[in-house]
């Protein structure tokens, strides 16, 4: 799936700000979307959130640099961070190469009042990539 060149996977959900989610009962993985890291070019370097530290839905938790920008990555649920992907910190370009496995950012125990930022399904997500492309 996915507007022919982004890929979008059918069983995680997406917030507005292009990052995926994919939750396991109380455990949120976060990164990313492809979509994201092709408009970034190549991660250079991760600023991976801390381990322990609390986060709101919508709340910028760490940053990804690029060879063309730095971009804010958002928490799309609230909880407490209990994992980072330490891979990235000698190897950001994972994330290039695989956004959606190699390359998740960081892991979230959900709080059990959820009610931050939307999220999109996977078609939801694709139409909102759809409407950025006819824009451009």
């Amino acid at each position: 799936m996915g507007v022919g060149k982004y890929e979008v996977l059918p069983d995680l959900l997406y917030t507005s700000e292009h990052e995926w989610v994919k939750i396991e009962g109380k455990i949120a993985t976060c990164g990313i979307t492809d979509y994201a890291q092709k408009s970034l070019s190549d991660i250079v370097f991760v600023e991976l959130p801390q381990v322990g530290k609390e986060v709101k839905s919508g709340e910028v938790v760490c940053v990804v640099e690029s060879v063309k920008a730095v971009s804010d990555v958002f928490s799309p649920v609230s909880g407490k961070i209990i994992d980072v992907n330490k891979k990235l910190e000698s190897e950001p370009s994972l994330i290039n190469k695989s956004p959606y496995k190699e390359g998740w950012i960081f892991k979230v125990e959900i709080e059990e009042k959820e009610n931050g930022f939307k999220l999109l399904s996977a078609e939801e997500y694709q139409k909102l990539l759809e409407e950025i492309e006819q824009g451009r």
